[in-house]
């Protein structure tokens, strides 16, 4: 494909070959496409729409499209099925069920948009252009298939190959595959992906050797995707497709790279499988092109190519012209993108190279290239009175005889009036302009294409191997697809027919494989050859007779001379009219002449100029000349072997409207040896010399080519175009289905539906449709046909539809989708089925819930009505009240039960003591404990509160070590730039010094040249003067010579005129010879019919004979003795014209026109022989003559006078001739030699005008190489400046992405800070009140904490401003310094102010930095104080269980863990930023200093961190033992409590029962005493327990002391902080005060900043004034450049003017010159003519008749000599004319040259004056190159400088550092460009105009910055009073930290009340339990839990009491 590249291997590849099933297997799909029924609508826009039917009314179907939901009536047999959703994007069509055009078209379409542009149809390969790069084409690829089988991989044009070469090796079978499609569909690009797989798969280098061919060179070649090859015929085979891409290819409407050709390649092999040899054959080469292009379009790329990528030298060779001064380039120059021209001809000389051409081939291939491009520039012209075409002007032949190798002459005498044979003789016949026109055109088409063939030919010259024989081979078959236009011509009918004979081999082979399956299955099926289809087609296009088809019918048409298209198509119509594939236009207004049914469709043809097509005439004369070239590769091409060739040349549209009588010949008639039947057997032989034409070469190569293919295995890939755009990802769909119908892929469906296209295996088939049949197969085991057969048995198909096979089911097309939506239809009514089974087993089960419920409401109901009923009845009242009673005479059993009761309960009283004993042990050690935990406790506390001071110090500390951290990564960052930067201005400087180093030695070596050339120069001059002085002298001869010149120019005129005289008057004597001719013919034919006659005459003459013997005796010795003296005078002239032949051979030697004269000499010879032959015929008919005899008699006294008349005059006219002769020797002699004087003086002159030009060129050219310098310096510092600034916008993305990267790591660090916090603020919860407290006073010392940092980073940020202050003022008194310098001198002022300027800038940044310091430390207060206030919010809130704690203690462990790896990786960050930095501290000495200071910092934070992380990691786990403990201990004390509380309800139960027993009546004495010590042992058992509860109470006592002295800690810890907060508040006055003082000095400062500007802005002011003087002599400089370039201008038109009048001399000298070989030619053409006139003369007197004729003709030769020696002199007097006009163009050009002279003296002035202004300019070069040492000084002085300021400022001076030495390198440069200018007078204006811009643009910038300066006092002025603000904003912070205090001690003072409070609570609780009143026990940690023994102190009132203490308690924290 046009793009089908190979990509670098970003994307996925398998995304582009595998398909993703799981969206294909989607359900949701499945179940839309049964439950809407969509089916394919046919649709104008997207060629078929899905629709749904929803009605069917008769013969039309109301149907509602899926995509907008429109409804329309479309008719049934429009409406195509669709397959369901499992068939979507299948890889084979063949697959899918419902075969339609509709179904191809949307799975080409889905697959095409998913990116897969391979899909199987059954044997085609269907590819999808894709207008763009895949990453499908890797060697990773290759090897992906390489092995594989079709049906294991994505379809692929590799697994085409794959498939073709395994089927090779494996069964010895010739493979082919076989491309079509339109142009632009990627068929080339499929070929070269096949070579290329070919080629890795088969080389031969990777296997084994070859023994026969030498060992190839190692080097690798690189193909287009990245492969490598190493084998040298790999090579050449992937070589020779570029060299046939340039050479075949062109650029169409609708392809870049369109191939113009078809080819057939075959690929060679071994018997083990490796390439041993290729071989390409090509077809129907579009020669057309090559003359003439549609619009947009271009010709062959290889004409371009010549054009743009040639040399000079050549371009020269070749007499190459300019892309628009050829007319064969209809569109000129047009370019394709993305491809150089000039690029593509090296490559295609590389391939050539490789495929080993000689030189002298590719170059005699490229004259012919020319000569084609040259055949267009031959223009001819209709001449007035006739239509015969002449040509005007011959340059354009000149040069196409010069490429050629032929004569000039002969080719326009060949191509004027070409020799045509009419009967047995030659006749030359003039032309008409479009016959001329037509001829031209034709000869240039041959050309190219036989040199396209020998192109080829030598292609497989190259790429044969004979010495390795091949076993086997592949061919690949790229041609062009079946072609359907408006209106067609022959070329289109051939590709139709070539398409029709693939297709047939397409359906013959798909009939083998459908029949060979169906056989291998044992299917019945009646078989049908497919392939017969298309013969009819066939039949109508190639057969030979009975009825003949097109091709013959068009073949017999051409041998008729007065056809035409008309008859043809009438004879056509007359013969093919009645068969079924052929039609006759509908209508008489239809263009198209007839119309043929092909597979693909009805195609027009229109018959326009077919038999010129079919004929392809061409003018045998200049075939001849050229096959006659000089040029031995010219003579190869038009070799009769090479005719001799295959002459299918289509796409040709001539220009010719004749009829083809009319044409000149027709080179088709060649003499062919002996040819083979044709595939029709001997009917149709081509015989011995028979007319040969388009249509039967054409025919014969595809049928040899059919042959070939019917030999192989044919493989089917067919090319389909998406658009006609060249778009990616978008899909015509009418577009494509024309293509498809055209490629036959559609009739590869139709086949398939006609035969059983659907298989599945039997397996598949059981598990997919059993559910359709689930009573068919019975359980078990069973085969799997014998179940399918059952299964079709009840599915009660059709038989017709399917066919079951050995392995597999047949199905016919739509069947499947039948079975599909029959098994969806079940599927749907099982889950219908299934839904409705739990639908109703729900509903039953609600049901019965609702009875249930029902019958449960009726017994409710029944009950209460029936208490309603009895509670008023008294009986039921008396029921009521007796039965309670009724247990009374149950009381023995009950007392029974009681004491069974007592026991137990005894037992269990033991228990308890025994329980009660182990407790007490318990509470004891529970005590120790207790004390033990208290201790702990008080130390935890204090260890707790040292603690999170350590915490709260750790966090502050480490958001400064975050804070330093950050500013030294960024600190880190900016140095690496800085560096990078440093570096890059090192390299700058080093390769500004080393041109500097080379500018130097340049000026010095140009120094040394221009020194040298003044001394050859002053040589010249020298000479020159010589050279004029001889000049002069010269001329004074040359004037003296013209005059005898125009003497001997008229003399020769008027010879010449008389010569011309007699030449016209000898060719209307060979005029009159030739209608003499023609009359004896006719006479001979009268004389033949008279000849009987004369015989009967002669017989009775006989008699009278011998009287008349004796006079005839006396006439012959008269004659004899004439004929002696006729001998003697021809004698004479032989001598005579002998002389005159050797000297014309003197002459013509220098001249080479012996070929003419060898012309002229045989039509000559054919003139006498044909003559002698005549007079022969006469002397034979002169026995018969015997009736003239008597009057010769008479006649012959009369004669005898007149010839001793004419003997005189012949000897007086021959005297006077060979006098003349004598004159004209000597005369031509002089002639000559003054001209070669002549030409010898001439020639010195232009030798030294030729010189001066050079050196002119020379200096123009060492002008032009300084120029190209200057500018690529230039387009260099322009190059850097971009990447400069590319690399500031990198820096800049840079930093602001890790400036979010820094704001993510604040948030993070942010929210881990919060859960920190929320961690702690759980983990204080332990105890209540106290945690408050000391979370306050902890949060206050944070504050201060904070504040005290802050004011220590502000300190440092003023103390840093204070430091880089002083720096600036540093600078500030350097740079005043450098402006005093910069005063002196003009060119380092502007320096130091733009240093100035850069200071200031940074300045501004500096000032800006601090800014958002400030803001940033202001946010980060507000941010605490908001983090303060949630924590305190935090605090109130949270207040919940002990294990909910421990659980976030141990999450603040893990979160802390986090925090130290994330602390771990900045750490390891550092270290690395560490390694850096110790490699940059070479060049920043300050940086190594700090950097160490903040080593020993950071080790010393890291071991306080890692103390800190100790202690708190031993401060955590002694907390969790405490944790664990105090949670033991509550238990313990809960279970007691508990146990305690069931005591009490056990005795007041045995209270209840006492007083029960004491109530009763009976047995009452005889259980007092029992009851008495029951009574007494209780009350030992309560006794005991008060015990318990006195210890407890002594237990509470001593949590209180130690609550008290907790109390005691707290105010002692309360004053401390008091002490701390006024130590702090003194801090941060002092702090405050210090703050005030550095605003203060800031702002003197600032002042002296102002000062020093005001100093700048004079400064200013005085450069201002300098820049105006130096615009002032700017100015100047440009006035004299200015009339510098006038006087240059004036001396170049000088020189052009002089160069035309030399052109023109030229001109004029080489006419005459031709006009001599001109008039020498016509004195020998004379001469020769002389010679034969005698020689009849000497022949035609035997006779009378003949003599009679022989005197007029000597009578008629006599006059026109006289006439000849008038025109010979009028043509001396013309002659001497033009000579005296060349005397004068030569004292023209004498004077000219003397002006010259004066204007060369005049530049030599101008010259010297030039080298005093170098020498001036180099002495100030010299003072430049000091003043730049000055600089360069100072600029080492200025870098020391940025060193020191390095250390403080770090990377913000980075920026100007690069501007400033960017600047200085510009202003060196500008002083070198300056240097440069002077010495190059014509660059000055230029660099001073840009100068000028630049000071103009520096002007500009000065404004802007003062400006800006001002903003920056304004910004500068706003951040002091920001900085006030903030001051104040913090001491607001500071009252209100103060505040916070005061308000913690009220909550301190609240809290001790609430203490005191408590206690005496306790103290009342303690006096109540004394008293034996109502026990609470209330706790500070988990709320108050109550023992109640009696009922006066209710829970309610104790709930109440407890709430009131818990609302007192935040209403005091508030």
């Amino acid at each position: 494909m046009p793009e089908m590249a190979q990509r670098s291997g970003q994307e996925d590849p398998e995304r582009y070959l595998f398909v993703d099933r799981a969206v294909v297997y989607n359900p949701a799909c499945q179940a839309d496409w049964t439950a809407k029924k969509l089916v394919w609508v046919p649709s104008e826009r997207h060629g078929f729409e899905a629709a749904s039917i929803r009605e069917e009314r008769g013969e039309e179907v109301l149907v509602e499209l899926a995509e907008n939901g429109k409804k329309a009536l479309v008719n049934k047999d429009d409406i195509q099925k669709m397959n369901p959703p499992k068939f979507s994007k299948v890889e084979d069509m063949a697959e899918l069920t419902c075969l339609n055009e509709a179904s191809v078209l949307h799975n080409l379409k889905d697959r095409y948009y998913s990116g897969l542009i391979y899909t199987y149809s059954g044997l085609f390969c269907v590819v999808i252009n894709p207008y763009k790069n895949l990453p499908i084409y890797s060697e990773n690829i290759i090897e992906m298939y390489r092995g594989k089988k079709r049906h294991e991989m994505p379809p692929h044009i590799y697994a085409i190959s794959e498939s073709a070469y395994r089927c090779m090796l494996q069964d010895r079978e010739d493979q082919s595959i076989l491309c079509t499609g339109e142009s632009g569909a990627g068929k080339t690009e499929n070929t070269k992906k096949v070579i290329q797989y070919l080629a890795h798969v088969a080389s031969s280098h990777k296997g084994r050797k070859d023994h026969n061919i030498p060992p190839e060179s190692p080097k690798a070649v690189k193909l287009q995707n990245g492969i490598l090859f190493y084998g040298e015929l790999e090579r050449q085979l992937l070589q020779a497709n570029p060299i046939l891409e340039s050479f075949g290819n062109a650029k169409t409407v609708k392809n870049d790279n369109s191939s113009r050709f078809g080819k057939f390649i075959r690929i060679n092999f071994d018997v083990t499988g490796y390439i041993v040899g290729a071989n390409i054959e090509t077809y129907l080469l579009e020669k057309s092109r090559a003359i003439r292009q549609a619009k947009d379009e271009r010709t062959f790329h290889i004409f371009y190519q010549l054009l743009a990528g040639a040399g000079e030298h050549l371009r020269s060779d070749l007499l190459l012209e300019g892309f628009n001064n050829y007319r064969f380039l209809s569109n000129g120059n047009i370019t394709i993108p993305g491809q150089q021209d000039k690029d593509n001809f090296q490559e295609t000389m590389e391939a050539m190279h490789i495929m080993s051409f000689s030189h002298d081939e590719i170059l005699s291939m490229l004259k012919v290239v020319s000569a084609v491009l040259q055949f267009g520039n031959i223009v001819f012209k209709k001449e007035r009175n006739t239509d015969q075409a002449s040509m005007p002007e011959n340059t354009a032949a000149q040069k196409l005889c010069h490429l050629l190798g032929m004569n000039v002459m002969e080719f326009t005498r060949a191509i004027l009036s070409p020799r045509i044979k009419v009967g047995r003789d030659y006749v030359q016949k003039a032309q008409t302009k479009e016959q001329a026109d037509f001829a031209v055109e034709a000869l240039a088409k041959a050309t190219y294409e036989r040199l396209f063939r020998w192109l080829v030919h030598r292609i497989n010259k190259a790429l044969d191997r004979t010495k390795r024989q091949g076993a086997s081979f592949i061919g690949i078959l790229d041609i062009a697809g079946f072609e359907i236009f408006q209106l067609n011509s022959f070329e289109q009918l051939c590709i139709n027919y070539t398409n029709e004979k693939l297709q047939q081999l397409f359906n013959h082979t798909m009939f083998i494989l459908e029949q060979e399956e169906y056989q291998r299955e044992g299917i019945e099926w009646s078989f049908i050859d497919f392939g017969l289809d298309l013969q009819p087609c066939i039949d109508l296009i190639e057969r030979p007779a009975n009825p003949p088809g097109v091709l013959a019918l068009l073949d017999e048409e051409c041998w008729f001379p007065k056809a035409t298209d008309k008859t043809f198509v009438d004879k056509l119509v007359q013969e093919q009219g009645t068969h079924t594939k052929f039609q006759k236009p509908r209508q008489l207004k239809d263009k198209a002449d007839f119309c043929i049914i092909h597979y693909a469709g009805r195609v027009d043809y229109k018959a326009d100029e077919w038999l010129m097509k079919n004929m392809d005439p061409l003018n045998d004369n200049v075939a001849t000349l050229l096959h006659q070239s000089t040029d031995k590769f010219v003579a190869e091409l038009w070799k009769d072997e090479i005719q001799n060739f295959q002459r299918a040349s289509f796409y040709d549209v001539s220009s010719l409207h004749e009829s083809p009588g009319e044409v000149d010949r027709i080179v088709g008639l060649d003499q062919v040896a002996g040819m083979n039947e044709t595939a029709f057997g001997a009917t149709y032989k081509t015989k011995k010399g028979m007319f040969r034409t388009v249509g039967q070469l054409y025919k014969e190569s595809l049928t040899k080519l059919m042959a070939t293919l019917r030999n192989t295995n044919p493989n089917f890939v067919r090319c389909i175009i998406p658009n006609h755009e060249k778009r990616a990802g978008k899909l015509e769909p009418h577009l494509v289905l024309d293509q498809l119908r055209c490629n036959g892929v559609l009739e590869g469906i139709r086949i398939c539906r006609q035969g059983f296209p659907n298989r599945i295996v039997f397996q598949e088939f059981r598990q997919r449709y059993e559910i359709l049949t689930p009573s068919a197969i019975p359980k078990g085991f069973m085969d799997g046909k014998q179940a399918c057969e059952r299964m079709i048995r009840a599915l009660e198909l059709d038989p017709n539809l399917y066919r079951i096979g050995q392995s597999k089911i047949f199905f016919r097309t739509g069947v499947l989708a039948h079975l599909e939506e029959e098994r969806d239809l079940k599927i749907t009514d099982i889950i219908i089925y299934f839904q409705s089974v739990c639908r109703g087993y729900l509903a039953r089960k609600a049901f019965a819930k609702k009875q249930q419920q029902l019958s449960a409401l009726k017994v409710l109901q029944r009950n209460c009505a029936a208490y309603l009923k009895l509670r008023h009845w008294q009986w039921w009242r008396l029921f009521t009240k007796v039965k309670p009673l009724l247990q009374v005479t149950r009381q023995e059993e009950e007392m029974q039960a009681k004491d069974e009761e007592l026991v137990k309960v005894k037992e269990r009283q033991v228990k308890v003591e025994n329980e009660l004993v182990e407790m007490e042990r318990k509470h004891q050690q529970l005590l120790e404990e207790k004390n033990i935990l208290a201790e702990q406790l008080q130390a935890e506390t204090e260890l707790f509160a040292e603690a999170e001071e350590m915490r709260a110090r750790l966090v502050a500390k480490k958001q400064e070590l975050e804070e330093i951290l950050h500013d030294l990564e960024s600190r880190v960052e900016e140095e690496e730039e800085r560096n990078q930067s440093l570096q890059n201005e090192k390299k700058k400087m080093q390769s500004h010094i080393q041109d500097l180093e080379e500018q130097l030695d340049e000026e010095e070596a140009a120094r040394q040249k221009l020194q040298l050339e003044k001394v050859t120069a002053e040589a010249k001059i020298k000479k020159m003067e010589e050279d004029i002085l001889l000049l002069e002298d010269q001329n004074s001869k040359f004037l003296k010579e013209k005059k005898l010149l125009e003497d001997r120019v008229s003399e020769m005129t008027s010879q010449l005129a008389e010569e011309e005289e007699k030449a016209k008057n000898l060719g209307k004597v060979k005029n009159k010879q030739e209608m003499m001719m023609v009359d004896l013919e006719e006479r001979l034919k009268k004389e033949e019919k008279t000849r009987q006659e004369l015989e009967k005459a002669k017989r009775k003459l006989d008699g009278e004979t011998t009287d008349l013997q004796d006079q005839i005796a006396e006439l012959q010795a008269q004659i004899e003795e004439l004929k002696i003296q006729l001998a003697k005078k021809e004698e004479e002239l032989q001598a005579v014209l002998a002389r005159g032949d050797e000297e014309v051979a003197q002459k013509n030697n220098a001249l080479k026109q012996v070929r003419e004269l060898q012309a002229q000499l045989a039509e000559l010879q054919e003139d006498l022989e044909s003559e002698k032959a005549a007079r022969n015929k006469a002397e034979k008919l002169k026995r018969d003559l015997s009736e003239e005899l008597e009057a010769l008699k008479t006649e012959l006294e009369d004669t005898l006078d007149t010839t001793a008349a004419q003997q005189e005059l012949r000897t007086k006219r021959e005297q006077e001739v060979a006098e003349l002769k004598k004159a004209i020797d000597d005369e031509t002699r002089n002639h000559e030699s003054q001209i070669q004087e002549m030409r010898q003086r001439h020639g010195t002159a232009l030798e030294e005008i030729s010189e001066q030009l050079e050196q002119a060129k020379r200096v123009k050219t060492n002008l032009e190489k300084n120029k190209q310098t200057l500018e690529s310096d230039n387009k260099e510092l322009a190059s850097e400046v971009k990447s400069l600034q590319q690399t500031k916008s990198e820096s800049e993305h840079k930093r602001k992405k890790l400036e979010a990267q820094l704001q993510e790591f604040m948030a993070r660090f942010s929210e881990g800070e919060k859960v920190k916090g929320e961690l702690s603020d759980r983990s204080h919860k332990l105890q209540a009140e106290l945690d408050n407290v000391s979370a306050l006073l902890e949060d206050a010392e944070k504050k201060g904490i904070k504040l005290a940092k802050d004011a220590s980073s502000l300190e440092s940020q003023l103390q840093d401003t204070q430091e880089l202050l002083q720096e600036e003022t540093r600078q500030k008194l350097n740079l005043s310094s450098c402006i005093r310098q910069l005063e002196e001198e003009k060119n380092s002022l502007l320096e130091q102010q733009e240093e100035e300027e850069e200071a200031r800038r940074n300045l501004e940044k500096q000032l800006a930095t601090l800014q958002a310091q400030l803001v940033e430390t202001k946010k980060k207060l507000e941010d605490d104080v908001g983090t303060l206030e949630g924590l305190e919010e935090v605090k109130r809130k949270l207040q919940k269980d002990m294990e909910g704690v421990s659980q976030k203690l141990e999450e603040k462990v893990i979160a802390y863990d986090k925090l130290e790896k994330t602390k771990n990786r900045l750490q390891q960050e550092l270290d690395d930023l560490m390694v850096d930095l110790d490699h940059q501290r070479q060049i920043v000495s300050n940086l190594e200093k700090k950097q160490k200071k903040f080593d020993q910092m950071l080790a010393e934070e890291k071991t306080i961190s890692a103390r800190y992380a100790e202690e708190r990691d031993r401060a955590e786990a002694e907390a969790r033992e405490k944790d664990t403990k105090a949670l033991s201990m509550a238990r313990a004390l809960d279970e007691a409590l508990e146990a305690k509380e069931e005591f009490e309800r056990l005795n007041k139960q045995l209270r209840a029962e006492m007083e029960d027993l004491m109530s009763s009546k009976d047995d009452v004495g005889k259980n007092v005493h029992e009851l008495e010590k029951s009574k007494r042992t209780l009350e030992q058992q309560v006794e005991e327990m008060r015990t318990q509860l006195e210890e407890l109470e002594d237990e509470l006592q001593a949590t209180e002391d130690a609550k008290l002295r907790l109390e005691v800690n707290m105010q002692a810890m309360k004053a401390q902080f008091d002490r701390d907060l006024q130590a702090r508040d003194e801090q941060n006055e002092e702090k405050k005060r210090a703050l005030v003082k550095q605003v203060r000095e800031m702002e003197a400062e600032l002042e002296d900043e102002r000062k020093q500007r005001a100093l700048a802005v004079a400064a200013k002011k005085k450069l201002e004034m300098d820049l105006k003087d130096m615009e002032a002599q700017i100015e100047a400089a440009n006035k004299a450049r200015d009339e510098a370039i006038k006087q240059l201008r004036k001396l170049q038109a000088q020189m052009k003017d002089y160069q035309r009048e030399l052109e023109e001399a030229r001109t004029s000298r080489d006419e005459i010159f031709a006009q001599s070989k001109e008039n020498e030619k016509k004195l020998k053409s004379l001469e020769a003519e002389i010679l034969q006139l005698q020689e009849d003369l000497a022949s035609s007197e035997r006779a009378r008749r003949h003599a009679e004729q022989e005197r007029d003709e000597l009578a008629d030769e006599i006059s026109n000599s006289a006439s000849g020696k008038a025109a010979l002199l009028d043509e001396k007097r013309r002659l001497e004319a033009r000579i005296a006009q060349l005397e004068e163009e030569l004292e023209e050009e004498q004077s000219n040259m003397e002006l010259l002279n004066d204007r060369f003296r005049k530049t030599t002035m101008q010259v010297d004056t030039l080298n005093t202004e170098l020498t001036g300019e180099r002495s100030a070069a010299q003072k430049s190159e000091n003043a730049r040492q000055q600089l360069e000084r100072q600029n080492k002085e200025l870098k020391a400088k940025l060193q020191e300021l390095e250390g403080s400022i770090k990377s913000k001076f980075k920026a100007s550092i690069a501007a400033l030495e960017a600047k200085i390198i510009q202003l060196e440069e500008q002083l070198e460009q300056e240097a440069k200018e002077r010495a190059a007078a014509n660059k000055i204006v230029r660099r001073t105009e840009k100068k000028l811009k630049e000071v103009f643009m520096q002007v500009e910038d000065e404004r802007r910055h003062a400006d800006q300066y001002k903003e920056q006092m304004e910004k500068a002025n706003l951040r002091m009073k920001q900085l006030k603000r903030q001051l104040e904003e913090a001491e607001e912070e500071a009252t209100r930290a103060n505040a916070s205090r005061r308000k913690l001690q009220r909550e301190l003072d609240d809290a001790t009340e609430a203490s005191e409070g408590l206690s005496r609570e306790v103290n009342t609780l303690k006096n109540r339990l004394r008293r034996g009143g109502p026990i609470s026990f209330s706790s500070s940690r988990s709320g108050r839990r109550q023992l109640q023994v009696e009922g006066e102190f209710s829970d309610d009132d104790a709930e109440s009491k407890a709430s009131d203490l818990n609302e007192n308690q935040p209403a005091h924290a508030e």
